[in-house]
């Protein structure tokens, strides 16, 4: 098995398609069919399922393509680690984040490492905590800024960012802006609730909260970004439970402190891997972070 051939096969089995796959690595498609057959034949079974249109991935094709990942994240973080003992930070940085975090500005870190680290390619993502904790435990992301929940892989390393209560955000005509400030969960019983999807730190960390209070809670709206969330409960159509830092987004929300949440509902994080499987970006990064928390 050449380290070649691996590259190969992930490179397919990410664009589930030959021709695409050969474009972006830039080698023929005879040359590109040709690496995934001797793959093939090294294992003894078939990798894809191959059609007209599009290849899928086998029962062998899945359970390679976790550790082909791993293994090739092994090899960039090998050649990077020679490359920092040398004294230069170079190679791939691939970030992971989820909307408003709180503890860190991404942006403004990013363009911090830029500016110290030019060499560093930085690749960003955001998506929801749930698929970043999986990511970086795979190798597919250096780290992650998240949602921490008891739902995290026990495989990452995490560094607490910052912890914030339980928020309620409502319209300004909502009978709950008129309840006053000793709102509870169980206020929140019969309402209706714009959230994230399950995929998202906040609602994972929210949907805990109800179900430790033993609250029923119905959530009739999900979104996948936290403008479109303030835009419907700004519309009277759901409340909220979030972070509480959202309320600064729209200073025309009702928003309300709930009692008996605890004081850190929601901690952010950033996950990392096992430290001898983080990069030198990725330390770098912590670094600078860590620097500008001081």
């Amino acid at each position: 098995m050449e380290l070649r051939h691996l590259q190969h096969f992930v490179a397919v089995a990410e664009d589930r398609h030959f021709t695409r796959a050969a474009e972006r690595l830039m080698v023929s498609q005879s040359g590109l069919s040709a690496s995934i057959r001797a793959l093939e034949r090294d294992l003894r079974a078939p990798l894809f399922v191959r059609s007209t249109r599009r290849v899928t991935l086998t029962e062998a094709g899945r359970a390679l393509l976790v550790e082909a990942e791993r293994i090739l994240a092994q090899v960039r973080a090998a050649h990077e680690a020679v490359a920092a003992v040398q004294g230069v930070v170079r190679g791939t940085l691939s970030l992971g984040t989820e909307q408003c975090v709180a503890g860190v500005h991404v942006a403004g870190l990013l363009a911090a490492f830029r500016q110290r680290h030019p060499e560093v390619e930085i690749r960003l993502r955001q998506e929801g905590g749930l698929a970043l904790a999986e990511d970086v435990a795979a190798g597919r992301l250096d780290l992650a800024f998240a949602y921490r929940t008891r739902a995290d892989s026990d495989q990452l390393r995490t560094v607490p960012l910052a912890t914030e209560p339980m928020t309620l955000l409502c319209h300004a005509g909502h009978p709950l802006a008129a309840a006053g400030p000793d709102l509870t969960l169980r206020d929140l019983a019969e309402e209706v609730f714009v959230d994230f999807h399950p995929g998202w730190g906040p609602r994972r960390a929210t949907d805990q909260a109800f179900a430790s209070a033993c609250v029923p809670r119905t959530v009739s709206l999900e979104v996948n970004d936290v403008h479109s969330l303030l835009d419907l409960v700004e519309e009277g159509l759901g409340v909220a439970a979030v972070p509480r830092h959202f309320r600064h987004k729209r200073d025309s929300l009702h928003a309300a402190a709930l009692a008996g949440t605890g004081e850190a509902v929601y901690e952010t994080v950033a996950l990392l891997p096992t430290p001898h499987a983080t990069s030198p970006a990725a330390r770098a990064l912590m670094k600078l972070l860590e620097r500008g928390r001081r």
